[in-house]
């Protein structure tokens, strides 16, 4: 106990957890209440920002609060409050430099609400990965560097709920207070190491991945998992239960996790296919505490898959000719060019499919002149003079 009477620095540097206190914040819940944050806003060129949402506890994701921090000011935005137009601070944010941690799936849920892109990003999550961070998390890389300990219940809390509490309120506001000075940390050791334009590159990738949204519903989205393991009565069964549950959960407005997951929709189609009789196969299905009101409706959705004939479901379009299987001398190419990668990746201390995934490796192999089409430039560049490509390049 000796370490809580220590000097903030020294506890730091002997690797004292220190609990801060929750930085003063403003909440802006009421119509009219964006003023103060709109005029801080017109001092800056830089804000650090997140965003909460809903996406366990509702079948459609809500985005639920903004935090930003604006001259050193935190504003928390209550998107959901009744009343309060966010069109105008959207605006005004896509024409700012924006810090964010994590930044995919926020940016995702932005477009999607909105349209919305912003002008540039510094990614503090995809800067930690560059330089090749084993803790990439917020939560990991601010115990790493100030010795905060912050409280990780807040990731699985419903922000749709209202009013928020003040423990998710302090939770929320300490999530950019500190982004400052872990972005200047992040780019001194990307500056060192030569990868700042890396790092430009992928926000860049990012700002135009974020552009696409989520993907659109199709109407091959229930071949889930191993279902292309599935030959007969299975498949029917499987189109039938995703598509009862996904009816179940908009109707509840819930997750369809939360109706029914993956693993028991895929061992009812499953045991469909091996010829199990209806019966036997909703003996094992366990709904939790739902079970007496869903019970009924999957019987009959069980019933429907059952008598539905494989060969009249939605069937996946063809493949794709860049996606054919690779000759033998484009396997082995490939094989190279992953051992080149791998050495490559030790080397600089990073993931290595930071350099090139599976799929980008495919498409080399096939095409190694097109490699720039498939890479970012610093990744390209990484691998243009290594044995496996020079001599193809």
């Amino acid at each position: 106990m000796i370490s809580r009477f220590l000097p903030l620095p020294v506890r730091r540097l002997l690797g004292v957890k220190v609990i801060t206190p929750p930085p003063a914040y403003q909440l802006l819940d009421q119509p009219g209440s964006l003023t103060a944050l709109l005029a801080a806003l017109d001092r800056v060129d830089e804000v650090f920002l997140d965003t909460e949402a809903d996406n366990m506890y509702h079948y459609k994701t809500r985005v639920c609060l903004f935090q930003l921090l604006v001259d050193g000011e935190i504003f928390l935005v209550d998107v959901l409050a009744p009343g309060l137009n966010v069109a105008p601070l959207l605006k005004v944010l896509a024409k700012k430099h924006l810090v964010m941690h994590g930044s995919d799936f926020d940016l995702r849920l932005l477009h999607d609400l909105c349209g919305f892109r912003p002008a540039s990003i510094f990614d503090t999550m995809l800067a930690a990965q560059l330089l090749g961070r084993q803790r990439i998390g917020l939560a990991g890389l601010l115990e790493e560097h100030f010795g905060v300990a912050v409280d990780k219940s807040g990731q699985k809390a419903n922000w749709s709920q209202r009013p928020i509490t003040p423990k998710l309120l302090n939770y929320a506001a300490l999530d950019v207070w500190h982004l400052p000075a872990l972005r200047d940390i992040l780019k001194r050791d990307l500056k060192k190491h030569g990868r700042l334009d890396w790092l430009d590159q992928q926000c860049r990738a990012q700002i135009e991945s974020g552009a696409t949204g989520f993907a659109p519903a199709t109407d091959i989205d229930w071949r889930i998992g191993r279902s292309e393991r599935l030959r007969g009565a299975g498949l029917g069964v499987l189109h039938a239960i995703w598509h009862w549950r996904e009816n179940q959960a908009q109707r509840l407005d819930t997750p369809p996790f939360k109706v029914c997951g993956n693993v028991l929709v895929l061992q009812i189609a499953e045991a469909a296919d091996q010829g199990d009789s209806e019966a036997s196969i909703l003996e094992r299905v366990n709904l939790g505490k739902r079970h007496d009101r869903l019970i009924g409706s999957l019987s009959a959705a069980l019933r429907e898959g059952l008598a539905r004939d494989p060969k009249t479901l939605p069937r996946r379009p063809g493949r794709d000719p860049s996606h054919l299987s690779l000759s033998q001398a484009e396997v082995e190419r490939q094989d190279r060019i992953k051992t080149d990668r791998d050495r490559v990746a030790e080397k600089l201390g990073i993931e290595n499919t930071l350099i090139a995934n599976r799929s980008q490796l495919a498409q080399i192999a096939r095409a190694p002149e097109k490699i720039d089409n498939h890479l970012l430039p610093w990744q390209a560049a990484l691998l243009r003079d290594e044995p496996s490509l020079k001599s193809r390049i």
